[in-house]
């Protein structure tokens, strides 16, 4: 064991005394000159994350998109009273008409010139114009919208128009890096970076369905309509709204998924309106007191707090007090839920409903008909 020591010790002694040649004789060997050095060596030993690639692949396909209407505002102080603003508003030397200016984005999705946007950018627009990203610009036509989930679809008549890449359908997982484009504040093209933050996000007061993309990238008045893509420069989602207390990104931003915004897409361009599901109830969540009440042993399910004379559950004999806890097999878990569930149903089909009425479980078949609502379209 001494003789180990003893060859340990003289090794670093000799060690020491090469490296003390070493930095007598060519010190430059050892030393780094600048922080600028330090800083390249650093560099090449961490690899660089690049996101360049998919914003080249994404970017030529967002759009920004101007809108202006026709509206009247109060010559006197005392019309900004509504009342006062309804009865005289509109007469001659009480109110005056200006050109009210809105900005948002778009996403071109097919090369044959149409652009995917939120309803709220376009609503009530007299004039529609879009900006590409290569500089040209072009008056859009309105071809129809969905406010129920706050789409819109546009069409411009340029050529060489670049589609943008579509991600399948439920590829985002929380955790992804995500990227936004739009048009934030009206300073043109801009990009951010966050992670997706959490997935099925509803019951937000948004919009009637709600199944959003939460993301902490930043999103701010003008990126409404714009992209949201994943590092592959894919569309994940169309942004959408932002929670914020003063106007401006707080890291709370949501995305229509990509699944949701190609079928408003494709219906309303085949036939102007899209498709849903409807049986013609009111639901209504099952509160702790409710579940007291009903002798029900968790919150799970819908209670039918109405249902529309005629419909397709009224002639199904499902009653009021109901409590739907399945659809074709699929648990219900809130009346969000149970929207999103029956929306999706082909009008038409046959739906498998279990029920429990007063304590005994029951399976109702019904014919599901097509959701009546307004529609705004060509």
């Amino acid at each position: 064991m001494r003789r180990f020591w003893l060859l340990f010790a003289q090794t670093v002694t000799v060690c020491l005394g090469i490296l003390f040649i070493i930095n007598t004789l060519r010190p430059d060997w050892l030393r780094i000159d600048s922080v600028d050095d330090l800083n390249a060596t650093q560099s090449s030993m961490l690899p660089v994350a690049s996101y360049a690639g998919a914003v080249q692949r994404a970017s030529p396909s967002v759009v920004n998109i101007y809108t202006s209407k026709r509206v009247l505002e109060p010559v006197l102080p005392l019309l900004d009273d509504p009342e006062l603003a309804r009865l005289f508003g509109n007469l001659p030397g009480f109110s005056r008409s200006r050109r009210a200016t809105t900005l948002g984005s778009g996403v071109i999705v097919s090369d044959d010139g149409y652009v995917l946007t939120n309803y709220h950018v376009i609503e009530s627009a007299e004039e529609i114009e879009v900006a590409l990203a290569d500089g040209r610009i072009s008056n859009a036509q309105f071809v129809g919208a969905d406010p129920d989930t706050d789409l819109a679809v546009l069409k411009i008549d340029k050529d060489g128009l670049p589609p943008i890449p579509i991600a399948d359908t439920g590829a985002a997982r929380v955790g992804d890096v995500v990227l936004a484009i739009g048009n934030p504040f009206g300073v043109g093209q801009t990009i951010t970076i966050g992670i997706v933050s959490a997935l099925g996000r509803n019951r937000l007061g948004i919009n009637m369905y709600e199944n959003f993309i939460q993301t902490d990238a930043a999103i701010n008045p003008g990126n409404s309509g714009g992209a949201l893509i994943d590092t592959q420069g894919r569309l994940i989602g169309i942004n959408t709204a932002i929670y914020s207390e003063t106007g401006g990104s707080l890291g709370i931003g949501f995305a229509i998924p990509v699944g949701v915004a190609q079928k408003v897409f494709e219906d309303i361009v085949r036939q102007g309106y899209v498709t849903r599901g409807w049986i013609g109830v009111e639901p209504q969540d099952i509160t702790p007191d409710l579940a007291q009440a009903f002798n029900l042993a968790a919150q799970e399910g819908v209670i039918v707090a109405r249902i529309v004379p005629g419909g397709p559950a009224d002639n199904a004999g499902l009653r009021v007090g109901d409590i739907i806890s399945e659809i074709d097999g699929d648990p219900v878990d809130n009346t969000a839920g149970f929207l999103s569930q029956i929306a999706r149903l082909e009008p038409g089909s046959l739906a498998k409903l279990n029920v429990l009425r007063k304590g005994r479980k029951q399976h109702i078949e019904l014919q599901v008909g097509q959701r009546p609502g307004r529609r705004e379209g060509r």
